[in-house]
């Protein structure tokens, strides 16, 4: 390998030619490296790079992978992707060169994490991480086939088990709730739908009283231990939610007690730990069934099946890419509702 010493500096330098994407032959000099191992692993990595074929180790091709991912996906999208990852998928494939892994590979590789007591939901997202670096890897660098996708699946999209609470368990649940910005917040999550991202992204911007609506337009999340705020995850999720009158004045009470507030603060300045600890507390308190944040949203989805909206209007307030969506998670809670429709249109035949 072409590596020298800046005898004046003291430090290492490479310097060598390489044929880009276009097929042309370039140079290639990097100075300024402390070790001459250093200048060596350097360009080792850039020819890697420039390599249009699957000869690597898969530790290289995940960095790769990542560094595309990188520009291409949200920050937090990309924080939970490398996170997982690095400590799911990696450490067991690291020292395989790439073409080298089977499907065998694969299944022994999916045994060992289902033996981890797992959800199968998280067994899913780690399979699809997997398959992606596959498939980068079969697009970018010429792998011929995924093993991955020989392999199987495993984990399920959708959690088995859905669990909301009832309007008389809300209530119940609530009358315990002896935080005051604890409970306008499960009121919201309650009432509205919205998702928990949602609602800690709020500012007091987004509540109009007079109108009675809540605009949303932003989430949140916490990465590496800071408040980051995003817009929206799809299209669709950037909507205005029209609010009860009830909801209204909870919320307006809420606001008049607060001593003093900018308009562009945050209403909620705690995270999601915080909300799911007050969760645990109250439910225990209550005597009301435990459910997941995420499951007073389904709560709401099932008090609007049950009213009797449509699949379009549940959709749009629920911030669904697609009508398709609501249906997907919801289609279990419908099954009278077809016996009611059959039953209209009886009327109508006779």
């Amino acid at each position: 390998m072409p590596i020298y010493k800046d005898e004046k500096r003291g430090t290492w330098y490479c310097s060598f030619y390489y044929t880009d994407w276009t097929g042309k032959r370039k140079k290639k000099k990097k100075e300024g490296f402390k070790k001459q191992s250093e200048a060596k692993e350097f360009e080792r990595d850039f020819l890697t790079k420039q390599r249009n074929n699957c000869d690597m180790s898969f530790e290289k091709l995940t960095e790769l992978y990542l560094e595309h991912a990188k520009t291409n996906v949200r920050t937090t999208t990309f924080a939970n992707k490398s996170i997982l990852i690095n400590n799911k998928i990696k450490p067991y494939f690291k020292n395989m060169n790439v073409t080298d892994i089977t499907p065998n590979h694969i299944r022994k590789w999916q045994n060992a994490l289902k033996n981890k007591s797992l959800s199968n939901t998280y067994l899913k997202s780690i399979n699809i991480q997997l398959s992606a670096i596959f498939n980068f890897a079969i697009k970018y660098y010429g792998l011929s086939t995924s093993p991955a996708l020989k392999a199987g699946s495993m984990g399920k999209n959708k959690a088995e088990d859905m669990k909301f609470w009832t309007i008389e368990e809300f209530k119940k649940f609530i009358n315990f709730s002896d935080y005051p910005n604890v409970t306008i917040a499960f009121k919201i999550l309650f009432w509205t739908g919205i998702r928990r991202g949602e609602l800690l992204a709020l500012t007091f911007n987004d509540i109009d009283l007079e109108k009675k609506t809540i605009n949303i337009n932003k989430t949140y999340t916490k990465l590496l231990k800071k408040d980051v705020i995003n817009p929206p995850k799809t299209r669709k999720s950037k909507r205005i939610i029209s609010i009860s009158d009830s909801l209204v004045e909870d919320i307006k009470e809420y606001i008049n007690s607060i001593y003093d507030y900018n308009k562009n603060d945050r209403i909620f300045t705690f995270g999601t730990d915080f909300l799911r600890q007050h969760l645990i507390r109250i439910c225990k308190l209550s005597k009301v069934k435990q459910i997941r944040i995420h499951d007073i949203r389904h709560s709401h989805a099932s008090l609007l099946i049950e009213l009797g909206f449509a699949p379009l209007a549940i959709s749009e307030r629920l911030g669904h890419e697609s009508v398709q969506t609501t249906l997907n998670i919801y289609s279990h809670l419908y099954p009278n509702k077809d016996i009611a429709l059959a039953n209209k249109l009886n009327e109508l035949y006779e």
